[in-house]
């Protein structure tokens, strides 16, 4: 549970299930996934997106080994203290995995709040306080109830009460729907995605695809300069090299991209080239 809420941050279920499998197939006990190296976590972490969650997740599998005897916490306050895990996370693993009474509170949660309740066509562009105590106020008392709330709630917001076209003919609270009653007004601002092409977030996942393919550490150079213009094929690298310099980025935005892998524990100085954290290779 706590590996999937970690993986589904900002990451559709499509993308994650996969990866998932994958990882609880390898590492299906906290103390498997902690005696590997750091560098394990975010190879296997594939093409997920912001891989310091896969930092984070060792990390936090070194702690429940250390401190824990290896037995995922339930309470949120125990689950609060692990490495990257934050209310929301700490919240969710200790509804959904150990049946305690928490205010769970996602985007699909925020949103069927503010339509049925607030009468706005969208929550606040951030988390506010007021919508906190919306949701603790209609948090069943029981804790099974409180459970299946969450999760219907969630769900309602995934499946029905979407962002963009909502089924309100299918949905079972529309009688009581404020937005509804309301005549439906449009929301006061348009949410925007995340930019992508030409980022440094673009870069830096270039860079990291040719770590995780790398059998050795990774010469600077090859970064700066393509394998055809070194005359030779570096062993295992080629294709993400190539994807890597086809991005044309600025020398100056591909420094900012290693620097800031370096810095945030995804790469690593070995004997004088890059690597996975901890890890020569595979």
């Amino acid at each position: 549970m706590l590996v999937s809420e970690v993986m589904l941050q900002q990451t559709p279920v499509v993308r994650v299930l996969p990866v998932w499998d994958e990882w609880l197939q390898r590492w299906p006990e906290p103390a498997a996934l902690a005696a590997e190296p750091a560098g394990e976590a975010v190879r296997s972490w594939g093409r997920l997106g912001y891989p310091r969650r896969a930092l984070r997740l060792h990390a936090a599998a070194v702690a429940i080994r250390d401190n824990h005897g290896g037995a995922v916490p339930g309470s949120h306050a125990e689950l609060l203290e692990l490495p990257g895990v934050g209310s929301y996370t700490a919240a969710a693993v200790a509804a959904f995995a150990f049946g305690r009474r928490e205010t769970v509170v996602d985007t699909n949660i925020r949103r069927v709040h503010a339509r049925l309740v607030s009468g706005t066509a969208l929550p606040s562009q951030t988390l506010t306080a007021a919508e906190m105590r919306l949701a603790a106020q209609l948090l069943p008392d029981d804790a099974g109830a409180s459970v299946r709330w969450n999760a219907s709630v969630m769900e309602l917001g995934a499946l029905v009460c979407t962002a963009r076209a909502p089924k309100c003919g299918e949905c079972p609270v529309r009688a009581s729907c404020a937005w509804r009653a309301a005549g439906e007004p449009p929301p006061t601002y348009t949410p925007k995605g995340q930019s992508w092409h030409g980022t440094d977030r673009q870069v830096r996942g270039a860079v990291m695809a040719v770590l995780r393919m790398a059998q050795a550490p990774v010469e600077p150079e090859l970064f700066h300069r393509a394998p055809a213009d070194l005359g030779f094929e570096p062993e295992g690298v080629g294709i993400p090299l190539a994807a890597l310099h086809r991005l044309n980025s600025a020398p100056e935005q591909l420094e900012r991209a290693l620097a800031g892998l370096l810095s945030d524990g995804l790469a690593e100085l070995h004997r004088g080239g890059l690597r996975l954290p901890g890890s020569g290779g595979r």
